[in-house]
């Protein structure tokens, strides 16, 4: 009786762990983004964007604020992908970033934003214009989900 008891328990504890370790439900969905931006010690920035998720294309906006060593503009055309989307509405909200870049008449950046619902936007892409920043950056995404299209 006791060994059934044990083995009882051990298939529980198995079952119990192999739920826990599945994976979730969350999906990457692909972005592209142009914002454009200029400043000195604090600058600002603004764009649009195109979430692809779920076979629909839905259009963004983008407005951020950023605070730290920043001086010049520039226009940045980024690409890339938004990871940990459980639903369409997570990927809207206020991103957390702090990055570094330099831009002189053309070149690369990259960046990576989260927001408290755990998405994860990692883009990169093309920068054009003269700009230098090491900076900590507030980004607000607005999803416009009444004009989504067919991907």
């Amino acid at each position: 009786m006791r060994q059934r008891l044990t083995r009882w328990i051990t298939l529980a504890v198995v079952a119990a762990s192999i739920g826990a370790s599945a994976p979730s439900h969350a999906i990457t969905a692909t972005v592209r983004v142009t914002v454009a931006k200029a400043g000195f010690v604090v600058g600002a920035g603004g764009g649009n964007g195109v979430l692809t998720f779920r076979h629909r294309n839905y259009p963004f906006t983008v407005q951020g604020l950023s605070l730290g060593l920043t001086a010049g503009a520039s226009i940045n055309r980024l690409v890339g992908r938004a990871a940990y989307i459980h639903e369409l509405g997570d990927f809207a909200g206020t991103y957390s970033v702090l990055g570094a870049g330099a831009a002189l008449a053309g070149g690369a950046g990259g960046v990576q934003l989260r927001n408290a619902k755990g998405v994860v936007i990692s883009l990169q892409g093309a920068k054009a214009g003269l700009e230098v920043s090491a900076n900590i950056t507030k980004v607000v995404i607005v999803l416009d989900q009444t004009h989504s299209t067919p991907d």
